[in-house]
C-alpha cells in the first residue's frame, strides 16, 4: 500500500503543477489577446494620419496659392484627428505610454505598484470610463437621431459617425482597463508584473539603422545598440509590465 502511494506521488505532483500552471497561461493568453486587440486597432488608427496630412496640405495649397479655401476641410480635419486620438487610448494604455508621474513610484516594489494602480483604476479609471461610454453613446445616439451636421461653418459636414467613435474608443479602453487590473492582481499574487506583447520601438529603428550602415564596424554597432537599448530600458523602468515578450 505504501509502495502504490510513493509511486502515485508523482503524478499527483504533475497534477497539481500543471493545475498552478494553467490558470496562468489563460491568464497571459487574456492579456496578449487584449494588448493585440488594443495593438491592431490603434496601428489601424494610425493612417488617419495620411488622411489628415493631405487635408492639410491640400487647404493650405488651395487658401494661399490657388486663393480658394475650402470650409468643410476644417471639420474634416478635427473629425480625423479626434478619431485618431481616441481610437490609439486603448492602445497606448497597453504599451503603458499614458503620462503619469512616476518619481516615486519607479523606486516601490512591484507589489506597492500594482496595489496602487489597483486602487487607481478602481476609484478613477472604472468609473471615468464607464461615464465616457455611457455619455459617448448617449450622444451618438441622439446625433444619428437628428442627423446632425457640424455648426462651425454654414454647411458643416456630418458629424454622426464622428459622434459614434467616443462610445467605442471608450469601450476599447475599457477592456485594456480590465486587462490592466487583471495585471495588478496578478502582480499582487506573484510579486512580479506579467509581460507584455513587444511592438515596435525607438530602439528597433535604431538597430536597423546601424544594420544598414557602410561606416560602423562590427563592434561598434554592438557597443552602440547595447548602449541604446541600456537606456531605453531605463527610460521604461517603472513597473511597465514585467519583461516584455514577443
Amino acid at each position: 500500500m505504501t509502495e502504490r502511494c510513493l509511486a502515485f506521488l508523482p503524478t499527483l505532483t504533475l497534477a497539481n503543477t500543471l493545475a498552478i500552471r494553467l490558470p496562468r497561461m489563460n491568464v497571459q493568453q487574456f492579456l496578449n489577446t487584449v494588448d493585440a486587440i488594443s495593438a491592431w486597432v490603434g496601428k489601424a488608427a494610425a493612417w488617419l494620419i495620411i488622411g489628415l496630412m493631405t487635408l492639410v496640405c491640400a487647404e493650405v495649397f488651395k487658401r494661399y496659392i490657388l486663393n480658394m479655401p475650402t470650409a468643410w476641410i476644417f471639420d474634416a480635419s478635427n473629425m480625423l484627428y479626434g478619431s485618431l486620438f481616441m481610437l490609439a487610448g486603448a492602445y497606448a494604455l497597453a504599451q503603458n505610454a499614458h503620462v503619469r508621474g512616476d518619481f516615486l513610484y519607479s523606486s516601490m516594489r512591484p507589489r506597492i505598484q500594482a496595489a496602487l494602480d489597483l486602487l487607481l483604476y478602481v476609484v478613477f479609471f472604472l468609473p471615468g470610463i464607464a461615464a465616457l461610454v455611457y455619455a459617448g453613446y448617449d450622444y451618438a445616439a441622439i446625433s444619428w437621431r437628428i442627423g446632425e451636421h457640424s455648426t462651425v461653418t454654414a454647411e458643416g459636414p456630418p458629424i454622426y459617425q464622428f459622434k459614434s467613435v467616443i462610445p467605442l474608443a471608450g469601450a476599447l479602453v475599457m477592456l485594456q482597463g480590465v486587462a490592466e487590473i487583471v495585471r495588478c492582481i496578478v502582480c499582487l499574487r506573484t510579486g512580479q508584473w506579467p509581460s507584455r506583447r513587444k511592438d515596435v520601438a525607438e530602439i528597433d529603428v535604431v538597430e536597423g539603422q546601424l544594420a544598414l550602415s557602410e561606416y560602423v564596424d562590427e563592434g561598434t554597432r554592438k557597443t552602440a545598440i547595447a548602449r541604446a537599448q541600456k537606456i531605453d530600458e531605463e527610460a521604461r523602468q517603472r513597473g511597465m509590465g514585467g519583461d516584455l515578450q514577443s
